[in-house]
């Protein structure tokens, strides 16, 4: 039997549950690993994903995540969890729980969000994080809970904005440009970027490898936030948008998470300007 074949056999064996699997990431996940791994995925309110056998209804407040770990045995979970902040961390504590007698991984998708209190410069993956938003403390804590677990069994991946053609993001600016609706935008930020398809590919590489540890997962090169958002809207068609220009200091501030210590291969990198021209092509 060739060696490919060998190895694909192996990889299929392997039970993955993606934690929040209907949402825009999680799907996109989903997709890219279930021909490769034994994959299953949770979903809360999307009534789509209950005739799919792979998928469990799970809400965070309400369900206990250790029925559907039992039931899975999953060799690796990945929690791309969205919604409520109390019982995302509540699910999170659990997951710490059950991992702490089991032989699995736990991927853990964090945010470049964890390091917004600093804006003078990019962060690496060792920094130290500081956030003044609730949405980076959340990630901080969970980041901080999982830290405690032996090292080979986490990876936390810090991802910076995701773009997409399906994204939330794109289709709000879609919406407004076509409703003729403002568009806001952040002329002093600059910050690195990702897609869904790129995304997907560098966590899947990750899980073939087995790696552990923190990973930046964003472009290799930076852009203001307003140049970005005006590069998308030209791939939209002939729109004249109004620009709603939101300053929240007078200097640059960053807010882009770039890799250092855990670079992944060439072919998995990306730029700005790959995202723009080959990942955002809109109907």
């Amino acid at each position: 039997m060739p060696e490919k074949k060998k190895r694909l056999e192996r990889e299929k064996g392997k039970k993955v549950l993606i934690l929040g699997g209907s949402g825009f990431v999680g799907h996109a996940l989903y997709k890219e690993l279930c021909n490769y791994f034994d994959t299953y995925g949770t979903y809360f309110s999307n009534k789509t994903f209950k005739d799919n056998q792979q998928f469990f209804k799970y809400d965070m407040a309400e369900d206990d995540i250790f029925r559907i770990l039992q039931q899975v045995r999953p060799k690796y979970i990945i929690s791309a969890l969205r919604g409520d902040f109390a019982a995302q961390v509540q699910a999170h504590q659990h997951l710490v729980e059950y991992m702490a007698n089991q032989r699995c991984k736990l991927y853990f998708l964090s945010s470049a969000n964890v390091f917004d209190g600093y804006s003078k410069f990019p962060s690496y993956e060792h920094d130290k994080t500081l956030s003044e938003s609730i949405y980076g403390k959340l990630k901080i804590k969970i980041e901080n809970m999982l830290l405690r677990l032996p090292e080979h069994k986490i990876g936390i991946f810090r991802v910076p904005m995701v773009f997409g053609n399906t994204s939330p993001r794109v289709k709000q600016i879609k919406a407004a440009v076509e409703n003729n609706e403002p568009v806001e935008v952040f002329p002093n930020l600059i910050l690195n970027v990702t897609n869904d398809d790129r995304l997907v590919q560098q966590i899947h590489y990750l899980i073939n490898r087995d790696k552990s540890g923190i990973f930046h997962l964003g472009s290799n090169d930076l852009i203001h936030h307003e140049e970005f958002v005006k590069e998308i809207i030209k791939r939209m068609g002939n729109f004249h948008p109004i620009l709603k220009r939101v300053f929240t200091t007078n200097e640059d501030r960053y807010l882009a998470v770039l890799p250092k210590d855990n670079k992944l291969p060439k072919s998995l990198r990306i730029s700005c300007q790959e995202i723009i021209d080959h990942h955002l092509m809109i109907e």
